[in-house]
C-alpha cells in the first residue's frame, strides 16, 4: 500500500476541487481528521496495515464532497475504489476501506473497532476548545447551502446533535467527552437565551395585535347590533347569557357583557397570564364602546341569513382577538378553570353551559328562537376554527420505517419537530405471519403546510416507509406550538 503517494494525489485534488463554499468540509477539515484518525488508532492500539487502511479511509471519507453534498459518502467510496487500485491496494484492503468510509455516515453506527476509531477522528473537534471556531465555518458552510438561516436555527441544530451525538472508543471519551458536555450545556444556555430574547413582543408585532383586536371588536359588533340583538337571537357563551339578561331585564347590552366577563378576566389573571388578561379586558371594553356608538340597524328579516351571518361575523371577530392572544368571551377561563376541578373536557364543559342558555332561550322565546340561535352559534364557532388554525390546524403523522434513527435525526434537526417513539414490530405480512422484526414507530405533530414537506424527507430517505396522517381534533398536555404564549 503506498499511502504516502495517494495521501499527496488526493488532497491535491481535493484542494483544487472542493467547492470554496465548503467552509468546514475543506482540504484541512481531511488532513485534521487524518490525524485524529492517527492518534486515537495509537492509543488504541491499533498499528501495521490497519493502521494505514484507517488513514486511508480517513483521506477519503469526505472526497465526495467533490461531486455532491447530500450523499456525498456514496462518492467517496467510488472514488477509493476507483483510485487505490493503482496504489498497490488489494481488493480486500480497498473493501474495508469502504465499509470505513461508509461507517461515518450519520448517525453513526460503527459495528467493530476500526470503524468506532474513524467514527470518532471525525468528529474530534467536538471535545475541544476550538469547537467555536470549527462550529462557526460550519455554520457558514450550512447557510450557504441552505440547510440553517439564522443563529437559532444553527442553535438548534447544533444541540440536536450534541444531544444525539457519542463517542465510541475509550480514548475519545477519556479526553474529549467532559469537554463536549460543558460545550453542550454552554449550547443550551444560548439557545434558551435566545428564545427568551424572541418571547419579548417587538413593536410590529403589537401593532398587528392592536389591529387584530380592533378588527375583531368591530366584526363582533357588528354581528350584534346588525343581526342578532334586533332579531332576538342568541348566542353561546357569556355573550348568549349577555344576550338573554338583556332581552329578558332590558339591561344595557354593553354594560352586561362587561361586567360578567369581569370575574372571568380577574381569574385569567391568576390562572393564564397577565398579558392574556389585560388584553382580554381591553378587548371587551372596546367591545362595550363599540356596541354604546354602533345604532341597533336589522340588516334583514330573513331567519336563516340572521342565524348564519350573525355568526360567521360573530365568529370572525371572536377569531381575530384570539389571533391577538386574547379572548372576547369569559366562558373559555370558566371552562380552563373548571377542567382542573372535574373530569369534563373543556368542550364537554362549554357545550353544558351552552345547552343551559339555549333552553332557557327556548321557554322564554319560543323553540324557533332557540333553534336558529343554535345554527348562530354553529356558525359561529366553525368561523372561530378557521380564522385561528385556518391552514394551521395540527396534524399527528405516524412513520414507520426500516431506517428509522436516520429519519428520527432528519425530523428533529432538519424539520425541527419533536417526536415520540413507540417500540413495535413490522412484518405479519398475507403468507408471512411468523415473519417480524422489532421497529420504532415515529409520532409528530406538525401543521398542515408542512406535510408534503415531511413525507418528502420521509421518502428521499426510505421510499418504503409506511406513512399516515390524522386530524387532531383536541389536545392537552405536552408542548403544542401556539401562535401566541399566554
Amino acid at each position: 500500500m503506498q499511502y504516502e503517494k495517494v495521501h499527496s494525489f488526493l488532497i491535491q485534488k481535493l484542494e483544487a476541487g472542493l467547492p470554496s463554499y465548503l467552509t468546514y468540509h475543506d482540504a484541512g477539515h481531511t488532513k485534521n481528521v487524518i490525524e485524529a484518525t492517527e492518534h486515537l488508532a495509537i492509543a488504541e492500539n491499533i498499528s501495521g496495515d490497519d493502521l494505514v487502511l484507517l488513514k486511508t479511509a480517513a483521506l477519503f471519507h469526505d472526497a465526495g464532497y467533490m461531486q455532491v453534498y447530500k450523499g456525498h459518502e456514496d462518492i467517496s467510496w467510488n472514488m477509493s475504489k476507483k483510485y487505490l487500485p493503482d496504489f498497490e491496494y488489494t481488493s480486500d484492503q480497498i473493501e474495508t476501506v469502504c465499509q470505513l468510509i461508509l461507517a461515518t455516515r450519520w448517525p453513526s453506527k460503527p459495528k467493530n473497532h476500526l470503524e468506532m476509531i474513524l467514527c470518532d477522528a471525525d468528529m474530534y473537534y467536538l471535545g475541544t476548545e476550538h469547537y467555536s471556531f470549527y462550529a462557526d465555518k460550519l455554520y457558514q458552510e450550512l447557510k450557504k447551502n441552505g440547510t440553517v438561516k439564522t443563529k437559532v436555527d444553527w442553535l438548534l441544530h447544533q444541540v440536536g446533535f450534541l444531544s444525539s451525538h457519542h463517542y465510541f472508543t475509550q480514548t475519545a471519551l477519556r479526553e474529549r467527552e467532559v469537554q463536549k458536555q460543558k460545550v453542550f450545556q454552554q449550547l443550551k444556555l444560548e439557545l434558551e437565551s435566545s428564545f427568551t430574547a424572541s418571547g419579548k413582543i417587538k413593536p410590529a408585532e403589537l401593532i398587528q395585535d392592536i389591529l387584530l383586536i380592533l378588527t375583531g371588536v368591530l366584526f363582533a359588533g357588528c354581528a350584534l347590533k346588525a343581526f342578532l340583538v334586533p332579531n332576538h337571537f342568541f348566542d353561546g357563551g357569556i355573550t348568549g347569557i349577555s344576550l338573554l339578561v338583556h332581552e329578558l331585564y332590558n339591561f344595557n347590552l354593553a354594560i352586561v357583557i362587561i361586567l360578567l366577563n369581569l370575574p372571568f378576566i380577574l381569574v385569567s389573571f391568576f390562572t393564564v397570564s397577565r398579558r392574556f388578561a389585560l388584553w382580554t379586558f381591553i378587548s371587551i371594553v372596546l367591545l362595550g364602546i363599540c356596541l354604546t356608538l354602533l345604532p341597533e340597524v336589522a340588516l334583514t328579516s330573513d331567519k336563516l341569513l340572521i342565524s348564519m351571518f350573525g355568526g360567521v361575523f360573530l365568529g370572525i371577530g371572536i377569531g381575530l382577538i384570539m389571533r391577538a392572544g386574547a379572548a372576547l368571551d369569559g366562558i373559555e377561563v370558566m371552562a380552563l378553570y373548571t377542567l382542573k376541578r372535574t373530569s369534563f373536557t373543556i368542550s364537554e364543559i362549554i357545550l353544558g353551559i351552552n345547552v343551559l342558555i339555549f333552553i332557557v332561550a327556548a321557554f322564554k322565546f319560543g323553540i324557533d328562537s332557540a333553534l336558529y340561535s343554535i345554527l348562530t352559534y354553529f356558525s359561529a364557532t366553525r368561523c372561530i376554527d378557521y380564522v385561528v388554525e385556518g391552514i394551521q390546524a395540527f396534524t399527528g403523522v405516524t412513520i414507520i420505517s426500516g431506517k428509522s434513527e436516520l429519519i428520527k435525526y432528519k425530523l428533529v434537526n432538519d424539520l425541527g419537530r419533536g417526536i415520540t417513539v413507540y417500540k413495535g414490530e413490522r412484518g405479519f405480512l398475507p403468507g408471512k405471519f411468523e415473519i417480524s422484526a422489532d421497529c420504532d414507530i415515529i409520532f409528530t405533530v406538525i401543521s398542515r403546510l408542512e406535510l408534503r414537506k415531511l413525507k418528502n424527507l420521509v421518502y428521499n430517505e426510505d421510499p418504503h416507509a409506511f406513512v399516515f396522517a390524522n386530524t387532531i381534533k383536541e389536545a392537552s398536555g405536552g408542548v403544542i406550538k401556539r401562535r401566541h404564549h399566554h
